[in-house]
Order: C-alpha cells, then structure tokens, then sequence
C-alpha cells in the first residue's frame, strides 16, 4: 500500500511539474520588459536560397517590430528575395535597444552536402567557444535537423519547414525534445491541402514529384498524403526528382521531366515544395498541364496560382500572423522562457485560391461548388519577372 502511494505521489509531483512548467512559459511577456544590459545577439542558419525562407525572415522582423523588439521600419524591395541581403539591411538598418541582426552571423550552405557540414560544425564551434550568439533563426529543413541537438544550447527557432516531427527536427508536435530548441509549425496543414485537393477535383490517381530522401519526404509530406490516401482511396504515383542540390538546372531539369512523365499517367499533379520549383521552372510546368489536361495543387501557395497552377491552400491573412507568433516566441525567450517548454503548434485558417485562365486551358468545368469553395480568383496566368 505504502508503494502505491508513493507511485501516485510522484506522478502527481511528474504531472504539476510539466503543467507548471508550460503554465510559466506561457505566461512571460511576449513584448519587452526592461532594457538588458546588452543586446540580444542573433545569428541566421538556412540551407540554402528558398523564396519561403526570406517571406518568414520578413515577417518574423514584422512580428518583432508590431512588438516593440525592433524600431518600425520599411523596407526596400529586394530582387529574387533575397535572405542574405535581407539580413544586411536588417543588420545595418534596424534600431533596437534590444536585440541585433548579427552582421557576420548569416550563414547558408548553398544546397551543398559538403559546405552543410563545414557551415554546421563551424556554426556550433562559434556557439560553444566564441560565445557571441544569444540566439539563432534555423530557417528551413537543413537548417532545424543541423542544430536541434545538444551539440550547443544556444536558443534556435526553427521556421518554415514543412513537417519538423516527421523530418527529425522534433520528437513530438508538442515537444522538441531540447531544452533550448523551439519550433514553428502548422501540423494540420499538408493533411488539409491533400484533402481540399481531393475533395475538389475527385481524382483516382494523384502523381507527387519529391526527392527520395528524408528531407524530400518531409518537404512533401509524403507520410501524411499516404495516410490521407488510404483514407481517401486514391493511388499516389511517385517520381524522384533533385531537390537539395547546388546544381539549380540540374534540379529544374529533375522536376522537368517528372512533370512530363506524370502527366501521362495521373489524373492530377501535387507540385511540392523543393528546389527544383521556382519562378524559372514553373511557366514551363504549366505548359506541360495544360498540354495534358492536368489540375495542379500548388504546396507552396499563392505565387505559383498566379503563374499558372491551377489550386492552392494558403494562409487567410498571409504568413503574417505565423511570423507573429514566432516573434511572440522571440519575445518570450529574451524574457526567460525556456524554447522547449513553449507551444510549437500554429494553428491558421486558410483560404483556397484558383486560377481561372488555367482552368479553362485544361477544359475543367468549374461548376457551382467548385467556384464557391475558391476565396480568391485569377483570371490570367502571369509571367514571372
């Protein structure tokens, strides 16, 4: 009896301490409290140039500034979207009393395995001995997996990847497993995409263009449409492509000729986010649909319906609000809350948009349901600039 006693007084002891501890986290202040007695200093880590990953950094420094982390500020347009030189204008322009852009701390491996390596082990080495980073923005896939471990316990938040729980990044959708790692994600997301997807267009057989990696699957989110297809009683039909890579035409040239292997052989194409799509890639993606007949989903949103796929699932009010949340995060991290005891779950409302002009290429009839369920139309197909 005195056993038994003893196991439920320590999981109650077990369960107060897990509920205080998220309780606290939640409850530090997500906007500044006092002045430190020096700035926050942080470091940036991508994997490579990816046009999410500058839109994230944007709105994350827009999420800091509606906070009071960062002074208001506007910022020039920049080509391409680029992160680097987003980074130098953040470092050089930004007035805060309580954080910094590092300027030496922006770090890319450029798609490349073996600069992965060396810009990972260099990155930890400058954590553990320089000592000069209070905390860093690991943006993407690569990214997350190089430091959500205990190699260093400097403060990372991980963004803008597709699925950190099935990539590795975390152990749970509520817990990163690390002390110091916190990470943004939306987990119904991908299932949702799929499903509107399915729903709208009723195909049988759905083609998904990935690299057959852990990274590729991830961006994909290959485990979730297998389980959404054996709910839904669809056949996924793969193709490899390259995606991570430092070989842009190759990986263009690889998401090509998928494209025109799938085309003859599904009946709708979900065009994944990876390297090989871009704003290069994809008008001649959209020829080879509207040749063949195929409805595209485009994962990576809005941009791409714009040039020509036919559907996406996108953020009602942008990424805005997601950047936000990651900056209430921030915010709350510089005030003493632990990374691993926040919540990771961003939880969005999303919107479907269509591009009309590529319905009508493709001859789909666009009936009453299927035009109520888009909230946002375009009726021409846009040429990249």
């Amino acid at each position: 009896m005195r056993k038994k006693k003893q196991g439920i007084f320590i999981w109650l002891v077990l369960c107060c301490s897990v509920l205080t501890a998220s309780v606290s986290a939640e409850n530090f202040s997500t906007r500044p409290q006092a002045k430190p007695d020096k700035p926050w200093r942080i470091a940036y880590y991508q994997g490579g140039e990816y046009v999410s990953y500058y839109d994230y950094l944007y709105a994350t420094a827009k999420g800091l500034s509606q906070l009071g982390w960062i002074e208001p500020f506007y910022l020039p347009d920049f080509p391409n979207k680029d992160t680097r030189k987003l980074w130098q204008w953040l470092s050089n322009n930004i007035n805060s009393e309580y954080l910094e852009f590092v300027a030496d701390g922006y770090f890319s491996a450029g798609w490349d395995e073996i600069v992965r390596k060396k810009v990972r082990n260099s990155l930890i080495a400058r954590f553990n001995h320089s000592k000069d980073i209070d905390m860093v923005f690991a943006v993407g896939t690569w990214a997350g997996q190089d430091l959500a471990n205990n190699l260093h316990h400097v403060p990372t938040v991980v963004i803008s990847t597709s699925d950190p729980l099935r990539s590795g990044i975390i152990h749970t959708s509520d817990d990163s497993g690390y002390d110091h790692v916190f990470a943004s994600y939306d987990p119904s997301l991908l299932s949702q995409q799929i499903q509107v997807f399915h729903e709208l267009i009723e195909f049988k057989k759905l083609g998904v263009l990935y690299e057959n990696t852990l990274s590729g699957r991830s961006y994909a989110g290959m485990d979730l449409i297998e389980q959404v297809s054996a709910e839904l009683e669809f056949e996924i039909v793969p193709c490899y492509t390259q995606s991570d890579i430092a070989d842009q035409q190759r990986a263009d040239q690889s998401v090509l000729e998928c494209f025109n292997k799938l085309a003859q052989k599904v009946d709708a194409i979900f065009v994944s986010a990876q390297g090989g799509v871009n704003a290069k890639s994809i008008p001649k993606l959209v020829k080879i649909a509207n040749r063949y007949g195929i409805p595209t989903f485009a994962q990576n949103g809005e941009q791409e319906v714009r040039y020509g796929l036919l559907l996406s699932l996108i953020p009602r009010s942008g990424i805005g609000p997601e950047g936000l949340f990651v900056a209430d995060n921030v915010g709350k991290i510089i005030n003493g809350a632990i990374p691993h005891n926040l919540k990771q779950r961003f939880e969005g409302s999303f919107s479907v948009v269509m591009n009309m002009k590529t319905a009508e290429k493709i001859g789909l009839y666009v009936n009453a349901d299927l035009l109520a369920a888009a909230d946002k139309l375009y009726w021409q197909i846009e040429i990249p600039q």
